[in-house]
């Protein structure tokens, strides 16, 4: 059941080899046997791609249930012996190496000496897939941007993320004066954006979305490739910028701060995970 989870989390059998560190028909294998086993088809796979069927939503929603009932056993039981074990899916989203705001370096090796005996496992992905995660059991806590209210959850503020507006030096913004650079001018360029904002006006511009990405690390590349301008959290961009490859633009107006929050299911979270969200909140800016 957990290489039939991982698959659907890959959307492949190929994208699950290394996750799983299996060789495609291994995997084939154990999903040939857990199908047998249930008597019912979970996916089709094959030139037409890879797809649930209507059973196998049905059967991988109600094994997500089953692996967070699972877990809370293990806490309950860990918590009864007096002492921490089992495991901790936690998910956050990436470029957060470079933010020396956060601390979740120091957050993690924290954690680490109050539950040694506690599994963790970190995962790196985008604000909708963190969404889901902890809407249907892959993630015990996550740490990423405020997104829409979704009832089933629990949040709590931690910071605001600086975001500046960049372009990279082959792009014809790099040298023009930035009372040059009007609201007009910025509409002008092709922008790139991110699969989980709306497509609206971002600091009073109506940005001309010529490219999408869900992460940091794609924003940069595109910036780097001159074509495009597009906003980039500033702990992130400040080495490109004082390398001489990115520029930031507009600067007295071009900014704007993101939310990040420590998010829970709103059921009772374990206690491994609260214990990592309270590291989180004491290393902030520690």
């Amino acid at each position: 059941m957990r290489v039939f989870a991982e698959i659907v989390h890959a959307n492949g059998f190929s994208a699950a080899q290394a996750s799983l560190g299996m060789t495609q028909a291994t995997i084939s294998a154990h999903m040939r046997h857990l199908e047998e086993r249930l008597g019912v088809r979970l996916c089709e796979r094959g030139r037409g791609g890879f797809y649930l069927t209507d059973e196998g939503r049905q059967v991988h929603s109600a094994m997500l249930d089953l692996f967070g009932s699972i877990n809370r056993f293990q806490s309950a039981v860990s918590e009864a012996q007096g002492e921490l074990s089992g495991d901790l899916s936690f998910g956050t989203v990436d470029a957060m190496v470079t933010n020396r705001a956060l601390n979740l370096h120091l957050a993690i090796a924290e954690f680490r000496r109050m539950a040694p005996r506690v599994r963790l496992s970190v995962d790196i992905a985008a604000p909708q897939a963190l969404s889901q995660g902890i809407l249907n059991g892959r993630y015990q806590v996550v740490l990423m941007p405020e997104q829409r209210p979704l009832g089933q959850i629990s949040a709590i503020d931690v910071y605001e993320e600086r975001q500046n507006l960049y372009c990279g030096r082959e792009n014809p913004l790099f040298s023009v004066p930035d009372d040059v650079i009007t609201d007009a001018v910025l509409a002008e360029q092709e922008f790139a954006g991110r699969t989980y904002m709306a497509q609206t006006p971002i600091c009073g511009v109506d940005f001309d979305w010529r490219a999408v990405t869900a992460h940091m690390e794609g924003t940069l590349i595109l910036l780097l490739s001159g074509a495009f301008i597009g906003f980039l959290p500033q702990h992130f961009a400040e080495q490109e910028v004082r390398n001489g490859h990115l520029r930031m633009l507009a600067p007295d107006r071009m900014t704007f701060d993101d939310t990040f929050q420590i998010v829970y299911p709103r059921e009772r979270p374990t206690r491994a995970a609260e214990m990592l969200a309270q590291a989180v909140l004491r290393c902030h800016r520690r």
